[in-house]
């Protein structure tokens, strides 16, 4: 039989798990993983660094580096999904969560990467099954956002 403070211990264990909280790594270590974070921002977004990430990076340093270095470097550049499918995964699911600025971030990289208006529609529509229509209309909103400012040149 598990005592009280054995119980304590693994459900602080299990909470930070589940709250991000892993660990640090070595500095050689982490190093790599913010590297390959660069990298992927910069195959999505023609060869350059993402002004949200880096203007992050000015005010909360630590932050932009999680997020370059796990998201970026962990998540992203893992292999089994190519770069386009990340995308039309990844839109959705913001569309889903209300997140527009990063889900025209997010299209602005799947249109970079040949993914088209009209797909990117098709993903959105999609939304109102598992979100609603609020969500897939404020999607919508963005997408034309972004479509006028990439067509008027203002956005790359």
């Amino acid at each position: 039989m598990m005592r009280a403070s054995e119980l304590r211990t693994g459900a602080l264990a299990a909470a930070a798990m589940l709250a991000g909280v892993a660990p640090a790594l070595p500095q050689a270590a982490e190093d790599d993983r913010r590297r390959r974070g660069d990298a992927v921002v910069r195959s999505l977004n023609n060869g350059q660094p993402q002004p949200a990430l880096e203007a992050l990076r000015r005010e909360f340093p630590f932050l932009a580096d999680a997020t370059e270095g796990y998201a970026l470097g962990e998540v992203w550049a893992r292999p089994g999904l190519d770069p386009r499918a990340r995308q039309i995964a990844t839109v959705p699911a913001f569309a889903a969560l209300g997140h527009t600025a990063f889900l025209k971030v997010h299209a602005t990289y799947a249109l970079n990467l040949g993914v088209t208006e009209e797909e990117l529609k098709e993903v959105v529509y999609l939304t109102t099954v598992h979100a609603g229509f609020p969500r897939a209309i404020d999607a919508a909103g963005a997408l034309s956002e972004l479509f006028a400012e990439r067509r008027s040149g203002s956005r790359p």
